[in-house]
């Protein structure tokens, strides 16, 4: 007779291997009757015996108690964004950059897999058990969604891997699932779910688990966080050993053609699949060579994603009006019928510009073609001429703003109307919406439709306004749908906000023109905070800020422009006194270091990793610089070293520089020895 404890383990272990067979290999070995037999002989146990119950039990995917909010994760490594290829030139494009970056002479492999439409999440095991799940965030902090990823069946609680795991995937709902929600949802009188994705993501961010529960999410994991392995085949196949849910339908290619024939045998199958995908994820198999390639501001260089084409569809457009963006730009916007494509309900298509309306000669009333571009956002491609009714005439862009009535111009060579109104509140109800996104003030209470009745309620004039709203309780009360939990769950989002950002999300969020997150994090680092900006001289910031890489001229003078205003610096100063803190940490410069003075790019393969370099090179006072470009002292080069950076070094005046010289640097060598910083000779055979 075994022992409670012992029953409690034979319990957890046959439940979760019923879990893997139904839920990853859709091969159920149990009647449901049985499995609930064995999950309620496993509650009882835990009820008489409540010191067994532990984060690794099956009873703990049922759901915890709400919670009032979500707590940020800050990760280690960024998750990173994938850019787009949609045709085979485009294809071929991305394979001849990976070969040319790493000289051709390096043997690639890729890795082909489904990508799914669902809501990215990383999952973190310590000692083979569950302990975190977050959401992508920005790529760099995410949401701690721990206690709804337990939820998910699929994914086990515990797995035979003692060290550090962490492991990222998609989260994700069948589209038979969907539908049985959906039905449930209009029955209940809820608004249904657009589509898959929606579904997934909305179900992670729910304040209480125990509906997460009642969701029938999935989950397949693709990567792993540590290197443990020397390929990406290794460590897929070592995740489906541990019992973790995987696709199971990558292939290896080892060849421009290969990728190519997967793409179109892929297509063919995806009809067939239970659950959504736009496309396949292409990436290096080696890791390695991930390494030497490293990655954009945005993307890795070592991955891409193949888009299919896009489903269309025909509809009639009734009506054409325009969005007024936070820059003033009007955008005109076609009103259709409404139209499915791609698992969503289409009546609204954007029509960029004046210039495009007038190509394509769209009118009201036309029968118009239209698709979802990249999956996502509904575009108008071209009208149905034989069936254009008769008396229709060209469209006539408007001569006021629609939000504020003031009138709009248009500049020579521009194809955009413009409000010019500086206090436009649909300026501001745009910009505003901008300001508090996550990769800016991330002030995840104020949604649209808020923000849209603070700015017609007159609440909140400009961004600083924003943080003086803890002084108008009241008139919040006031508004649709703000209860007192409401109006608190705001004000607490503002007062983090108020104290926990970096200066670099305050100036995203302005939406000063030509300035996004990169550029930002840039002038951000250079001045370190709000009050040294306004009080920075206009000629002065042009020229500071056009000698940092990165910024450029045209860049620096819209930044310039933007903080000589002087509404935007009322604007700015008024944030001061609200007590906004917004300062940029700065990065601690090593003083007398051996490497003081110099600035270094480090390309292909060393015993150490990357990062490791990286870090001993600003350890030892050094500058690293992710390219080689004007004023980079060194090109620390190990083996396989691709043609593009020797090329980039010998152009811009870098010198050659190998492991045994920037070892003789760091040991306070004034030079390397004659030969290894040269530029004469590449430490390994370019072929």
């Amino acid at each position: 007779m075994p022992t409670p404890a012992e029953r409690h383990a034979q319990l957890c272990e046959e439940i979760a291997q019923h879990n893997y067979a139904y839920y990853v290999l859709d091969q159920p070995t149990v009647s449901d009757a049985e499995y609930d037999g064995l999950f309620n002989e496993l509650r009882a146990l835990e009820k008489q015996h409540p010191e067994l119950v532990g984060p690794a039990s099956p009873t703990q995917r049922i759901g915890a108690e709400p919670r009032e909010g979500f707590t940020k994760v800050t990760r280690a490594v960024r998750m990173y964004s994938l850019d787009n290829v949609y045709d085979e030139d485009e294809v071929s494009e991305f394979d001849r950059r990976v070969r040319d970056e790493l000289h051709g002479d390096a043997t690639v492999s890729y890795v082909a897999e489904p990508k799914i439409d669902g809501a990215s999440i990383e999952i973190t095991y310590e000692d083979g058990v569950l302990v975190l799940a977050s959401t992508r965030g920005d790529g760099e902090t995410g949401e701690d969604v721990t206690a709804n990823v337990r939820t998910i069946r699929a994914l086990p609680l515990r797995i035979p891997e003692k060290r550090t795991f962490t492991v990222r995937g998609e989260v994700f709902i069948y589209g038979a699932d969907l539908d049985a929600v959906n039905e449930q949802r209009k029955a209940d009188g809820e608004a249904e779910f657009a589509n898959p994705r929606n579904a997934a993501a909305g179900s992670l961010r729910l304040l209480d688990p125990r509906i997460t529960a009642e969701r029938p999410l999935r989950v397949y994991l693709y990567d792993l966080v540590e290197r443990y392995f020397d390929t990406h085949l290794e460590m897929l196949e070592h995740l489906a050993e541990l019992g973790l849910p995987t696709h199971r339908a990558h292939r290896r290619c080892d060849s421009l053609a290969e990728l190519l024939d997967f793409i179109e045998h892929f297509d063919e199958l995806r009809a067939s699949l239970p659950y959504e995908t736009d496309g396949i994820v292409i990436k290096v198999n080696e890791m390695g060579l991930r390494d030497e390639l490293g990655f954009t501001s945005r993307f890795p260089r070592w991955a891409t994603a193949w888009k299919y084409a896009a489903e269309t569809g025909e509809t009639v457009l009734r009506s054409i009006t325009a969005d007024v963006g936070r820059t003033g730009a009007l955008t005109p916007v076609a009103n259709l019928d409404p139209i499915p494509l791609s698992g969503t309900t289409v009546s609204r298509a954007s029509l960029h510009n004046l210039d495009m309306i007038a190509d394509k000669d769209i009118r009201e009333g036309d029968t118009v073609v239209v698709q979802k571009a990249g999956e996502i956002i509904p575009q108008v491609l071209r009208v149905v001429l034989e069936k254009r009714p008769e008396g229709t005439t060209p469209w006539e862009p408007p001569t006021t703003c629609p939000a504020c009535g003031e009138p709009v111009a248009r500049e020579e060579g521009v194809a955009a109307l413009r409000c010019v109104n500086a206090r436009c509140p649909g300026r501001l109800r745009a910009g505003l919406w901008y300001f508090t996104r996550r990769s800016a003030m991330d002030i995840d209470r104020l949604g649209k439709s808020l923000v849209e009745q603070l700015v017609d309620a007159g609440l909140v004039q400009d961004f600083a306004d924003v943080f003086a709203l803890k002084e108008k309780r009241e008139a919040l009360l006031e508004l649709e749908r703000m209860g007192e939990k409401s109006v608190d769950k705001v004000l607490e989002a503002i007062e983090d906000a108020r104290e926990g950002r970096t200066f670099d999300r305050l100036l995203t969020g302005l939406g000063i023109p030509l300035v996004g997150t990169v550029a930002a994090k840039l002038i951000a680092e250079k001045y370190g905070d709000l009050r040294h900006m306004l009080d920075a001289e206009t000629e002065a910031m042009k020229e500071e800020l056009a000698a940092i890489h990165g910024i450029g001229e045209k860049m620096a003078e819209s930044v310039a422009a933007f903080f000589a205003d002087e509404s935007q610096r009322a604007m700015l100063e008024k944030m001061l006194v609200l007590g906004v803190k917004a300062e940029q940490p700065r990065k601690e410069k090593v003083e007398g270091g051996a490497l003081e003075g110099m600035s270094f790019c480090v390309t292909g393969s060393f015993e150490l990793k990357r990062d490791a370099i990286w870090k001993r090179i600003e350890e030892h006072g050094g500058e690293v610089h992710k390219s080689v470009k004007k004023g980079t002292t060194y090109l620390l080069a190990g083996d396989k070293v691709g043609k593009t950076k020797m090329d980039a070094a010998e152009k811009k005046g870098a010198k050659i520089l190998d492991w045994e010289g920037f070892l003789a640097l760091l040991e306070g060598a004034a030079a390397a020895p004659e030969g290894e910083a040269s530029g004469e000779e590449p430490p390994a055979d370019d072929g």
